[in-house]
């Protein structure tokens, strides 16, 4: 199974879909809380390009996005085979 890493904060609704959509999924991820983390948080922007917004998601690596992005793969299909790397 990829690793799958994704940045949130704790009250934060995408975040919560994000996850949700992965753990129907069966797919295990590490949580990383950027609320009130600078560091994390800039982590964080670094990786994903300078988005600063939550969820920010990765698989193996690869930037996939935020909650959207995270939906439109599934939508079109891409989502599946990502997680069965």
């Amino acid at each position: 199974m990829p690793r799958i890493e994704i940045y949130t904060t704790q009250w934060c609704p995408f975040c919560t879909a994000a996850k949700r959509l992965l753990v129907t999924k069966g797919a295990a991820f590490e949580e990383t809380d950027v609320s009130g983390d600078h560091t994390k948080r800039t982590e964080m922007m670094q990786r994903a390009n300078g988005r600063y917004t939550v969820p920010q998601i990765f698989i193996d690596g690869r930037h996939i996005g935020g909650c959207d992005d995270l939906h439109a793969l599934d939508r079109a299909g891409k989502l599946d085979p990502l997680l069965a790397a």
